[in-house]
């Protein structure tokens, strides 16, 4: 090969790499992971750079993983969507067969570099991916549902951090749990919304109703208001170690009503503007989130 066409190449299988991942999702969902673990470790289980650090690198794995396998199976569909269709296997760039063996490679290390944190961690990465790529991608085709199955593996990085501080899954967990598997819903909604056409191409259901309709925007609004009551929970005594200072919980809960605002404005509006709108706001309030109960911990 020619000395001057391999930082090319270099550059282009870095590039599918990132795009195959789906590295800039994978990197949300290591931040949620690092978050829960920063609110987990204490005296008796405390801070290791070295934990931190595998658990960023397993759990970037295990992400990747399921994004590969996720795209193998749908390499069909995402050829019919106008915002799918460049991607490295339906462009033809990587086969299916160096995707299967990236996947499993990704799978088996990120399981082993979990396990190195303590089992539990490793359980519940093999149970992420496991319904990710085997519950979730396959009924995306089937049935609305579809979004309340994937809620589960999608809600799983934020407490995982905790698991993997503690070696413990307690109600401290299963709170970052709830309060992420809630927001999984207006999340996913609002994208399912602005993204309807594209989505309808391959056939996917993405939406509550099968539509963009009053109902949906209703049930948006209804779980974004769960969400809210699940993120200040722990400002009331009841989550064991995992708590939130009466402060830090009325911010989450402006925060909160921030988000509400723009679910409400899509019941409103009834278009994809406005649940583009939500969208973006559903990712900063996710983060700060996560940031409020962070801080809050290390100045309480």
């Amino acid at each position: 090969m020619d000395t001057n066409t391999q930082p090319q190449v270099k550059k282009s299988l870095y590039k599918d790499f990132v795009e195959i991942t789906k590295a800039r999702l994978s990197i949300s969902v290591v931040v949620s992971t690092i978050a829960g673990y920063l609110l987990g470790f204490n005296e008796e289980q405390p801070f290791q750079w070295l934990v931190l650090l595998l658990l960023i690198v397993g759990g970037y794995c295990m992400v990747g993983a399921s994004n590969v396998f996720n795209q193998i199976i749908e390499i069909e569909l995402d050829a019919k969507m106008d915002r799918t269709k460049n991607r490295p296997l339906p462009s033809g760039r990587i086969s299916k067969q160096n995707a299967f063996i990236l996947g499993c490679v990704l799978t088996i290390l990120g399981l082993a570099i979990l396990y190195n944190v303590n089992p539990k961690t490793a359980m519940f990465g093999a149970i992420s991916i496991f319904m990710y790529v085997s519950l979730y991608t396959p009924l995306k085709t089937l049935t609305p549902l579809s979004v309340f199955v994937g809620a589960f593996p999608g809600a799983i990085p934020f407490m995982l951090g905790w698991v993997a501080a503690t070696g413990h899954f307690g109600i401290e967990a299963g709170t970052l749990f709830i309060i992420q598997f809630f927001w999984q819903f207006p999340h996913f909604w609002a994208i399912g919304w602005f993204l309807y056409d594209d989505y309808k191409k391959a056939g996917f259901f993405m939406l509550p109703t099968g539509e963009r309709d009053k109902k949906t925007a209703l049930q948006t609004i209804l779980y974004t208001i769960w969400m809210i009551l699940a993120s200040i929970i722990p400002a009331f005594g009841f989550t064991g170690n995992l708590i939130l200072s009466k402060i830090a919980a009325l911010i989450v809960f402006l925060l909160g009503l921030w988000m509400l605002f723009y679910a409400v404005q899509l019941h409103k509006q009834m278009d994809s503007k406005a649940a583009r709108k939500l969208m973006i706001v559903s990712v900063s309030y996710i983060s700060l989130l996560q940031i409020i109960y962070v801080i809050d911990k290390f100045l309480r």
